[in-house]
């Protein structure tokens, strides 16, 4: 599968299953969408601000769950395999995106997995292992998250450096070294991850170091 961004500002997603797992995608999909669960029970867990309704559609009554939301991504996350079918078959006829919880092996075209992910805007890290080792996402999501807390600081400080570089008119051989040494130099990054009050200061002293003009 090939790793792929979508914007679901101003959609809905429709998590079908009131479980543990439908409220870990109510939770995952809200930051960003409309979420409605329907289900006839729910977990004990927290579902963030979805939308919950206690309703125990049947396989026919869930495509009118999906023409009456419109989703753009419907998650089948009961423990009822037919239900699940029949959820992801609807989905399909209205146009949506699938997700299916219980599914690790062989994917439709329009089926979604969705990996562990790490956001410290702008920056987006997300990790996947087709569903085979669910613990090694989550390890490796929290190694970088340990290792590189400061990502989205380190992006926008790089940002700001290549549009001041291109302002000076910088050779763009030298913009490319000059960059990749600000990215590489674990001082900057240690100096983001302090909350230093000037890495711009480091910064300076990273190009510096540099051979040749920066300008």
């Amino acid at each position: 599968m090939i790793p792929l961004l979508h914007d679901f500002t101003d959609e809905t997603v429709l998590v079908v299953g009131g479980g543990p797992v439908g409220a870990r995608k109510a939770r995952r999909f809200g930051a960003e969408a409309r979420v409605v669960v329907v289900s006839p029970e729910f977990a004990d867990r927290e579902f963030g601000d979805a939308q919950r309704v206690r309703a125990a559609p049947d396989a026919d009554g869930i495509a009118a769950w999906i023409e009456r939301t419109d989703p753009a991504l419907v998650v089948a996350a009961t423990d009822d395999g037919d239900l699940n079918d029949a959820a992801a078959a609807a989905a399909r006829e209205a146009g949506a995106l699938v997700n299916r919880a219980d599914d690790h092996g062989e994917r439709a075209v329009d089926d979604v997995a969705v990996p562990a992910t790490v956001r410290n805007d702008p920056v987006t890290l997300a990790v996947a292992t087709g569903g085979r080792a669910p613990a090694l996402s989550k390890y490796l999501r929290e190694e970088f998250e340990a290792q590189f807390g400061s990502a989205g600081d380190m992006a926008t400080l790089v940002g700001d450096l290549r549009e001041d570089l291109q302002d000076r008119e910088v050779d763009p051989a030298r913009r490319r070294d000059i960059v990749r040494a600000v990215v590489r130099n674990r001082e900057l990054w240690k100096a983001l991850d302090r909350g230093e009050p000037k890495p711009e200061q480091v910064l300076a002293a990273v190009i510096e170091d540099l051979p040749g003009e920066t300008a």
